[in-house]
């Protein structure tokens, strides 16, 4: 049986990267994880900046929805995000873990970091997310 905590190939990106999203853990901070692999690195065979930024950005949206929705599927959208890349990888596990450092209802500041499986900090974001308010489905 899936886990309902980890949210797979659900948006176009998540499918084309293969990055899977953890809405499960006590502490209400997302986590996004990719398993390297050639497909995902720049053409000095170290982890594309854009993909690393994806996950920051990822797993900073998710934790903003685990505010409203313990599902991790309410929409945020990203107003701002920037990010510092601090080293290098190309091989095995990365993941990126969302932590609010601020903001109110609708509006958060979001920090990340992603890091490599022997713990070494990769990449890190700021950023500024808007809750977006869900539409009413027709008929109701």
């Amino acid at each position: 049986m899936p886990d309902p905590n980890l949210i797979r190939n659900e948006t176009g990106p998540q499918r084309t990267i293969g990055y899977v999203l953890d809405v499960g853990q006590t502490d209400k901070r997302a986590r996004c994880w990719l398993d390297l692999t050639p497909d995902h690195m720049n053409r000095h065979g170290v982890l594309h900046g854009g993909i690393a930024a994806t996950l920051l950005d990822s797993a900073s949206g998710a934790t903003g929805s685990l505010t409203v929705d313990p599902a991790g599927r309410a929409p945020f959208l990203t107003i701002s995000l920037n990010t510092q890349f601090v080293a290098p990888v190309s091989a095995g596990r990365v993941t990126a873990t969302g932590t609010i450092t601020g903001g109110g209802r609708s509006i958060l500041f979001i920090s990340a970091q992603l890091m490599d499986d022997q713990d070494r900090l990769i990449a890190s974001s700021t950023g500024v997310f808007k809750r977006v308010p869900l539409q009413p489905k027709e008929g109701r």
